[in-house]
């Protein structure tokens, strides 16, 4: 049978890491084994319906690379896609459960059901419904339909025996069916419940394997029993590991960023999320991390899942960033770098041709440092205007070092620009700044970071020749210039 496998996200808040992990995970076990990857909308809990997060499922996607096989914008012949469109459909199914005696109706109303909750609490007692419906007299039903309260449709779960399941990664599970509860298939506004609509779908819809992480885990026995109430064959079952902070504990917003759209805007590239996000609970070797899509798409296999939780770790994740930038060409990091620059106002909101160029020329001294997208403006802010940001003058001047003394190792470093730049080789500039740190008889570095300094207007930057080619040698001069003068002005007092 063809491979079919679906990602099914709740329209209830912005794209999750988790979700993510779902989805590709889904995505890349369909491709590599030739099936359909399937987009479904699951949107029948209203009261969290989310405006925009369908946007932001398919932005997601785009963003990604992750396509669809079947879903609301590509009809496959088992649609609708999404859960909203389909309530009649599970609300024929929720009442055939009861007809052949596998669910019941029920009519507790919520404050019932509160007070059985508090009780339970105060004394202990396992929580879970108290099945006051379950064998109700017909006497008594018509008594209830009369009083007018609409009821609910609970699965009549088993009292005793046990619930047996396959998992392609954990193995044999069982559950004893009397620590099961008789939940809800189908509420009273007419929408059915997550385990109703799920099971019915993934049947309708000819779902084979269901990847999904381990939360899911305690609800499987509830879904085995339903395909079994239905007469249906189950899909085979693939809980993924659970995705985990540094510490531990499930990822979460005190973690950092938990939000695909979150890690956009903060300028991480896409193949990289995507490379990162699929060793969190996957790997193909002992060796091997940096894979493409196409790639993963050929290599991808479920036995290679493994069965402990996923550590989130954001310093790899960063690494991996900043791998992917030094692999990025120049006129897609000047493309993706100019919003930011243009925020920062270091670049026009129209830029002009001269800006385009400058920030082409600029970008390949910037790439080596970048390790997210926005830190661009941050890490060469220094190449814009005719003079730098300097934070202090005294890192201008080197530890022993007296203050006349740089004016006269800048001064001479600025003979040499003037006399040189244009007609030298950058390896024989360097050569003479050593030679006058022989002529001054200080170290090398009391030669480099006042020049350094001068330059840029701080002590950690790409190679000084190659940024003063992108600012112009008359710039270049500018800001050697200015150091001297305020260097002679703190002479002076």
């Amino acid at each position: 049978m063809k491979v079919r496998v679906r990602y099914a996200p709740s329209p209830t808040g912005y794209q999750h890491i988790g979700g993510l992990r779902t989805a590709l995970f889904n995505f890349l076990y369909a491709k590599a084994n030739g099936g359909d990857f399937i987009l479904r909308i699951e949107d029948t809990d209203q009261t969290r319906y989310f405006d925009g997060a369908l946007e932001d499922i398919y932005e997601t996607f785009n963003w990604l690379g992750i396509s669809y096989d079947e879903g609301p914008e590509k009809d496959g012949g088992f649609g609708p896609y999404i859960q909203s469109q389909r309530t009649e459909l599970y609300q024929k199914y929720a009442k055939q459960l009861v007809e052949s005696g596998h669910a019941y109706y029920c009519y507790c109303d919520s404050g019932r059901l509160e007070r059985i909750k508090k009780i339970q609490e105060a004394n202990k007692m396992a929580p879970g419904y108290d099945r006051r419906c379950r064998d109700l007299s017909p006497e008594e039903v018509e008594e209830l339909k009369a009083s007018g309260i609409q009821p609910v449709i609970r699965f009549k779960a088993p009292l005793e025996g046990k619930t047996v399941f396959e998992d392609e990664i954990l193995g044999r599970i069982e559950v004893e069916n009397s620590t099961l509860q008789d939940f809800v298939l189908l509420k009273s506004d007419g929408f059915p419940t997550y385990h109703l609509a799920n099971i019915i779908d993934d049947h309708m819809m000819q779902i084979t394997h269901v990847l999904r992480a381990q939360e899911w885990i305690p609800s499987t026995p509830s879904h085995v029993l339903l395909y079994k109430a239905f007469g249906w064959e189950p899909p085979k079952f693939c809980h993924m590991p659970m995705v985990m902070g540094e510490d531990g504990k499930k990822l979460s917003k005190r973690h950092g960023a938990t939000q695909v759209i979150e890690f956009r805007k903060n300028g991480y590239l896409p193949e990289a999320l995507l490379n990162f996000i699929s060793l969190l609970g996957w790997s193909y070797n002992d060796k091997d991390e940096f894979f493409t899509m196409e790639q993963l798409q050929k290599i991808f296999d479920i036995k290679r899942i493994n069965t402990s939780p996923a550590i989130f770790d954001y310093k790899k994740l960063m690494h991996f960033n900043g791998v992917y930038i030094r692999q990025s060409s120049i006129e897609r990091l000047v493309d993706l770098t100019l919003p930011h620059y243009i925020e920062a106002g270091l670049v026009s909101k129209e830029p002009t041709a001269e800006e385009m160029a400058f920030l082409k020329k600029l970008m390949p001294l910037v790439q080596e440092r970048l390790e997210l997208i926005n830190q661009a403006p941050e890490f060469s802010d220094f190449f814009f205007g005719e003079l730098p940001p300097y934070k202090t003058w005294e890192m201008i001047v080197p530890k022993n070092v007296e203050k006349a003394k740089v004016v006269e190792i800048l001064s001479d470093i600025r003979k040499v620009v003037e006399a040189d730049f244009d007609v030298k080789e950058d390896k024989d500039l360097e050569q003479q700044l050593y030679e006058l740190s022989k002529k001054h008889e200080v170290k090398a570095g009391a030669v480099f970071m006042p020049l350094r300094i001068a330059i840029t207007g701080i002590n950690k930057s790409p190679e000084m020749f190659p940024v003063m080619h992108v600012i112009g040698k008359e710039v270049s001069l500018k800001r050697i210039d200015n150091a001297i003068e305020k260097l002679k002005q703190e002479i002076a007092g």
